[in-house]
């Protein structure tokens, strides 16, 4: 079920503290947490096996009804994407009927053994993203990360996918769902490409420097449209529209113009919301929780926003697995680790 409310949300994080962070063991030293070692055995996947979820009696059996799913398959990030594609599961009401697609850089018979280890019952398909599609486009950001060829394979969904999936939902690796994922997948796009929530009062010329916004013909990119911000980890995207549209091409276009004047710091995301800003479906902002992560530079703590939640989205600098593993946890990063399932992700509390 989503979170109500931002109260519902602290009483959840209480009732956590007591079920997660155990054994308690008091002492006079303070409150400090442990996070156990990596088992030392190899003999054991260093995931562990997920329960099984079934769908109830109202699911259709019908493959037209199945809700597709892409999400990049980073190794930096498969503890995350391990996170979210349970928390997905678990909230589901069709859980059969979620099909998931996995963009890599490299398909290896390890990864794809790992997550049949770990979802046995996971009706899932891994795809190859060529990095040479982006060789010479990407241009440097402002954090490592978003310079990887990976984070722009979203870009290129329509060349990747095949052709029989007209729809699917993209999601990021660092991000828990905690509300049946069929409600984001039945959202209307009527005429649109894309569906997203769209974060209006953000000021939206921070997505692109001086330069950009100094240059009379560029600036009117945006005319006759009302741009605003929104984050492209969380997409309900039409892919056939997409391909037929040419829209990669549209970003690839403006990827290639960043390269002879930089206009943008930020990775995959301006290009996309030069093409796209103003001219997508809004959902409820409930459906990206974004920010968790903190910033760009510090990934410093940040709180949840009011309101009912359906799902979070650690985007930033800081991960909550990174962050939980260095006894230096957020708030919030207690939210995602009961779908933690890393075998060495034993916290404990001590006082």
């Amino acid at each position: 079920m989503a979170f109500r409310s931002i109260s519902s949300y602290f009483s959840l994080l209480g009732l956590l503290s007591l079920i997660l962070l155990h054994p308690i063991i008091t002492t006079t030293a303070g409150i400090r947490l442990h996070v156990a070692r990596k088992p030392s055995s190899t003999t054991n996947p260093p995931f562990r096996e997920a329960p099984a979820f079934r769908n109830s009696n109202t699911c259709s059996s019908n493959v037209k009804d199945n809700i597709h799913i892409v999400m990049p398959l980073d190794t930096n990030y498969i503890r995350g994407t391990m996170a979210a594609v349970l928390s997905i599961l678990q909230h589901s009401t069709c859980p059969e009927n979620v099909s998931f697609h996995f963009l890599l850089a490299h398909l290896e018979p390890e990864i794809f053994s790992l997550i049949k280890s770990t979802f046995p019952y996971l009706t899932f398909k891994m795809y190859r993203f060529d990095s040479n599609m982006v060789r010479g486009k990407i241009s440097r950001s402002i954090r490592q990360a978003l310079d990887q060829p990976l984070n722009y394979a979203r870009i290129y969904m329509s060349d990747i996918l095949p052709l029989d999936v007209e729809r699917v939902i993209y999601l990021d690796s660092d991000i828990i769902v905690v509300d049946d994922i069929a409600k984001l997948w039945e959202v209307d796009l009527g005429d649109k490409i894309l569906a997203a929530p769209e974060y209006c009062r953000a000021n939206f010329t921070n997505y692109f420097t001086d330069t950009f916004w100094s240059d009379v013909n560029l600036a009117t990119t945006f005319e006759g449209r009302r741009p605003c911000y929104f984050n492209t980890g969380v997409m309900v995207v039409d892919i056939d529209k997409w391909r037929k549209g040419g829209y990669s091409q549209k970003v690839e276009e403006w990827m290639a113009f960043q390269k002879q004047k930089r206009i943008y710091q930020l990775g995959s995301l301006p290009p996309i919301l030069l093409v796209f800003a103003g001219n997508i479906k809004a959902v409820e902002h409930r459906w990206n929780q974004h920010g968790l992560g903190g910033d760009n530079f510090e990934g410093n703590c940040r709180v949840l926003h009011p309101g009912p939640i359906s799902l979070l989205h650690w985007s930033g600098k800081g991960k909550p697995w990174l962050r939980l593993d260095s006894r230096k946890p957020c708030t919030v990063d207690y939210l995602w680790a009961p779908y933690d399932l890393y075998r060495s992700s034993r916290v404990a509390l001590e006082e």
